[in-house]
């Protein structure tokens, strides 16, 4: 029979046993997972398998960011959005780049003929206190008022002075009034001006802007165009102006020993030889219909309003 010495020791020798099994079945164990890990095919598998997902991930995100669409749009709404979004941004860009093209051809256009027979255009009319009716074409008081003053770009440098104009407002009502003033900016290209008096003819006056077409016109008329020297006027230099005309002049030129000299147009509707060519002598008009009327006997007399026998036919 066992002492309790001997019972304690063989308790102690069978528990030193199981601690070198269990510590040798670790060993074992932690060997055996070392060589699987190790083993190349596990491994080459196991990479392409985490690295693939990766690899999509940062090229969609770069071609987001080079697209400029947002990372924060693109991360909550996944691949599809990101698609959808990179292809709008990129599609806009060209439509804003070609843009500036049209708009600038139909500026240069529309600057060119503006003022040409049967054309339309589109604007709105606002009203002004016309005063006498004078304005910056210096055509001086107006017998009625008529009148409008026409905005900078379809003003073209006064060839719009004197233009009878056909209005017809969106309420179907018209009325035709003559250009005696220029109508600065904000005034916008097909835009006019009109006296309070015309305006009035349309629509009431509080209703402050009104979309309108106009059109060149050649009214009829009884009258005869005058011609007027600016002051100032010499054999030297001279300032050449034409009132009362039916349609608008497109050139004014005056005969010199060379032969007809087109003189350049001020914006203040008087066609200047600053050198004195053809001052005094004939003066041949042409009216945007091409008509071409000669006119004699003009002698220099700044200020003074003179009439001629002629007109412009009617179209």
């Amino acid at each position: 029979m066992n002492t309790p010495r001997q019972a304690a020791r063989q308790r102690r020798h069978r528990r030193t046993l199981m601690l070198g099994v269990t510590s040798a079945l670790i060993a074992v164990g932690v060997l055996a997972y070392l060589v699987m890990a190790l083993l190349p095919g596990r491994n080459a598998d196991a990479e392409p398998a985490a690295a693939t997902p990766l690899a999509t991930t940062r090229v969609k995100a770069t071609t987001a960011g080079e697209t400029g669409t947002p990372t924060a749009t693109a991360s909550p709404t996944g691949s599809p959005t990101p698609k959808g979004a990179a292809t709008s941004t990129s599609a806009r860009p060209s439509p804003t780049a070609t843009t500036p093209r049209p708009q600038r051809k139909p500026a240069t256009t529309s600057q060119a003929g503006r003022l040409q027979p049967n054309t339309s255009h589109q604007g709105v009319a606002t009203a002004y206190e016309a005063g006498d009716g004078d304005g910056a074409c210096l055509l001086g008081p107006s017998p009625d008022l008529m009148i409008a003053a026409m905005n900078t770009t379809d003003y073209q440098t006064s060839k719009a002075c004197g233009a009878y104009v056909l209005v017809r407002a969106a309420n179907g009502k018209s009325i035709t009034v003559r250009i005696t003033n220029e109508c600065p900016l904000p005034c916008a290209p097909g835009q006019l001006d009109l006296s309070q008096q015309a305006f009035a003819k349309l629509a009431d006056l509080r209703v402050g802007r009104l979309p309108i077409t106009w059109s060149v016109v050649s009214p009829s008329t009884s009258g005869t165009i005058s011609i007027r020297y600016k002051t100032g006027s010499s054999r030297y230099w001279c300032g050449i102006q034409a009132i009362g005309h039916r349609n608008p002049v497109d050139r004014l030129e005056v005969r010199t020993a060379s032969g007809w000299r087109q003189l350049p147009r001020t914006s203040y509707n008087y066609f200047i030889s600053a050198d004195g060519g053809g001052c005094g002598s004939a003066i041949r008009l042409t009216d945007i219909y091409g008509e071409q009327l000669t006119i004699n006997g003009i002698a220099v007399r700044p200020n003074v309003v003179q009439p001629t026998q002629v007109q412009f036919a009617r179209h």
